[in-house]
């Protein structure tokens, strides 16, 4: 008998462990960041964060002078940014390199031999993802403030950023299997949640509806959303909340999620980068599909689209809030850069 329950004690010692593995240790860091009793805080865990600032590290700007001959009357076939000076385009191109093809060089994007040449799908796309840069720099200020984005933001180094997403493959097992939705799979895009996992589609393209479910009324007095629905928006809300590194509470007060009046101020934001999201992929990126070879299609042949992921890679402020645009402000049409940039070029 004495056997029989060692053996128990045993066996609930190393269920407890492993119970016990997905928890983390402490200590973790609290900030209340609402009033008292509402659950209002943010939990960070210090060794988490000083990861995150290893991966959200900025490389070294190079500044360069806007002064002598344009780059456009200098070189042939510049069809953006040809109004930089030559050392402002040649330092461009020499970062854009760094950022997103490290290891190819020029030739990922060029013919070397003929530097004006159009043949590589490379440079068609690169430049439209400038324009894509001018556009999110000079006209979604109310997201991305005077922070600002470039190539490098996304990229860090890779030729496609690490986080994007495709058109979901419809995964119906016949008519009386079903359709999983994407759901009881779980992957990192959902924090690995049995949510849907690929609830992209439903909120971040232009003609994608609102992200709301929730009924004004304590009974269903007209509110029509269905429980799919449901678990898509608690899916895309997983997400941005697994992508910013911050709990539901840094937009929301979870005694009232729907109100805007007891949201912060980050609700308001994160609305502005849905917004800037679905023109984005809409008006960016989607276009590109025919430009892509195969290999660089989704299963259903759409392209990679970003989401919040893209540029905030686990922080709430993508690369910790740092600005690279003082040592590149051609990326930010029609803004004025402040002087006392976050940047500093002795980085």
């Amino acid at each position: 008998m004495k056997n029989v329950r060692q053996k128990i004690a045993i066996a609930f010692s190393i269920l407890a462990i492993l119970t016990l593995t997905a928890c983390e240790r402490p200590p973790v860091d609290s900030k209340q960041t609402g009033y008292r009793g509402t659950g209002m805080d943010q939990i960070n865990n210090p060794r988490t964060q000083e990861q995150l600032a290893k991966i959200n590290e900025m490389p070294a700007g190079i500044p360069a002078s806007p002064d002598g001959p344009k780059a456009g009357a200098v070189y042939k076939n510049i069809k953006v940014l040809n109004n930089l000076s030559t050392a402002q385009f040649g330092v461009f191109m020499v970062s854009m390199t760094s950022w997103v093809a490290p290891k190819e060089g020029c030739s990922y994007c060029h013919n070397v031999q003929n530097f004006a040449d159009d043949s590589l799908y490379t440079k068609t796309v690169a430049r439209r993802m400038i324009q894509m840069n001018q556009q999110i720099n000079g006209n979604w200020g109310d997201h991305v403030k005077l922070t600002g984005v470039t190539c490098y933001t996304c990229h860090r180094g890779n030729n496609i950023p690490k986080n994007v997403w495709f058109n979901p493959v419809d995964n119906r097992g016949g008519n009386m299997l079903g359709n999983a939705n994407g759901q009881n799979n779980p992957v990192d895009t959902v924090a690995y949640s049995s949510l849907p996992n690929q609830p992209f589609a439903s909120y971040l393209m232009e003609k994608s509806g609102p992200a709301r479910v929730i009924g004004d009324t304590a009974l269903p007095t007209g509110n029509k959303a269905s429980i799919q629905s449901t678990e898509n928006v608690y899916g895309m809300m997983t997400h941005m909340s697994h992508s910013l590194g911050v709990n539901c509470t840094y937009c929301h007060n979870s005694r009232a999620f729907s109100s805007w009046e007891q949201s912060t101020p980050q609700r308001v934001q994160a609305w502005y980068g849905i917004q800037m999201l679905k023109d984005i992929n809409t008006n960016f990126l989607t276009p590109l599909s025919s430009v892509f070879p195969a290999n660089r299609l989704g299963p259903s042949g759409d392209v990679a689209k970003a989401n919040c992921a893209t540029c905030h890679q686990g922080v709430n402020k993508p690369l910790l809030g740092q600005s690279m645009l003082k040592d590149y402000p051609y990326l930010a049409p029609n803004r004025d850069m402040p002087k006392d940039s976050a940047h500093s070029t002795a980085q």
